[in-house]
């Protein structure tokens, strides 16, 4: 049995568990501030996952523009061409920002200049829309990683408040039945 001494009143503990049986970073303490210590760390491991997560979205929203900002100039380009085009007729070419943020996306390009067939235009038209609707899928899905790990540490900040509002309580009511 462990006792507290306060203002000449000693308080018993008969529950089994006395203030120095806890240690948290060295220093001996109750259940109570544990909880409140495990339920901040909770929120701020979680807090950790959301900073890179909200990153890559960020990154992933520029790429989204650029690649958005391309679609645009090669539809310009595709409209170039007649509907009897033959596909080996080079007609306009593809400005430098596309084809840089092509590179930048894709890697290497396959064409010696700028100016493309109906083809090729056809072609990465195809493959711009389909690098699109792959970055929307991830963009999906880490959305909701996002709102899964915004519940998490609301979760974790409202149980901390909750704790410390009855350990507040509770001490109230200690020090008012003294």
């Amino acid at each position: 049995m462990a006792s507290i001494t306060t203002n000449n009143i000693t308080l018993s503990q008969t529950w089994g568990a006395s203030f120095g049986d806890y240690k948290l970073d060295g220093k001996g303490v109750d259940f109570q501030d544990i909880m409140i210590a495990l339920s901040e760390r909770r929120a701020t491991a979680v807090e950790g996952e959301v900073s890179p997560l909200a990153t890559r979205i960020t990154n992933r929203n520029s790429t989204l523009e650029d690649l958005g900002n391309v679609l645009a100039d090669l539809t310009k380009l595709q409209a170039q061409f007649d509907s009897e085009s033959k596909g080996t007729d080079r007609k306009g070419y593809l400005q430098q920002t596309s084809k840089d943020i092509l590179i930048g996306v894709f890697g290497t390009l396959d064409w010696s200049d700028r100016h493309m067939t109906k083809y090729e235009v056809e072609e990465w038209l195809q493959k711009v829309k389909s690098k699109i609707d792959a970055l929307n899928n991830a963009a999906q899905k880490d959305m909701t990683r996002l709102e899964s790990l915004v519940d998490r540490r609301d979760e974790a900040f409202s149980t901390a408040s909750s704790l410390m509002s009855e350990i507040s309580d509770t001490r109230s009511n200690l020090i008012r039945n003294l």
